[in-house]
């Protein structure tokens, strides 16, 4: 795995739109394996404890528009609290659409309205159903100084690829459920289909 170094630190103060205030140091990098502007949020004091860690997919419909058909928005605001709380680092990772992309998430979600569902849509547009790799946020924990961790996921693929990338994840620390009329459908057919760790209400 190629070295990634630190760019730029900067201090910044977070306002959710519940009203929750946070400030946190983002972090810029030179170097990474995809080229992409991924940023690191650290929030608390990751030197003490093992870290929290979140890798969160830039999600622009849920994290900036408020978005119902996911969970992105609310796993976000979760997640910023909860490291802070603990201390580590929320990966704020530019991978829309699970890597496939603003406009393509967008054509899956006119295919996810004619009965399609979030896998069968990427499948349909001839793109992987999750095109995500995590070697940039190898390298970002790395040049962090951070090669064990406690990781805030419910996803068992972002453990196994961390793993095969030589950091080492002490502990699967699983999300909240956020769960609405409109998202029900893909929070299912994530648990079906790619296993992972959420509890549904029956």
């Amino acid at each position: 795995m190629p070295t990634a170094t630190v760019r730029t630190r900067v201090t910044v103060p977070l306002r959710f739109a519940d009203g929750y205030t946070v400030t946190a140091d983002v972090v810029t990098f030179h170097g990474l394996a995809d080229g992409a502007e991924h940023l690191a949020i650290v929030l608390g004091d990751p030197g003490v404890g093992t870290p929290l860690v979140r890798m969160h997919s830039e999600c622009l419909t849920g994290d900036v528009f408020g978005s119902a058909r996911c969970d992105c928005g609310p796993q976000l605001r979760e997640a910023v609290q909860r490291i802070d709380n603990t201390g580590g680092v929320l990966l704020y990772l530019r991978q829309e659409g699970r890597g496939i992309g603003l406009y393509a998430k967008l054509d899956a979600y006119a295919l996810q309205d004619a009965g399609f569902d979030t896998y069968q849509a990427n499948l349909a547009l001839g793109l992987p159903e999750d095109a995500r790799d995590y070697t940039a946020a190898a390298q970002m924990l790395t040049a962090l100084g951070i090669n064990e961790l406690n990781l805030l996921t419910n996803n068992p693929d972002k453990v196994r690829q961390l793993r095969d990338l030589g950091i080492t994840v002490a502990a699967t620390v699983p999300t909240g459920v956020h769960a609405t009329a409109s998202n029900l459908r893909y929070l299912q057919t994530k648990i079906e289909h790619t296993h992972h760790t959420m509890a549904l209400a029956g």
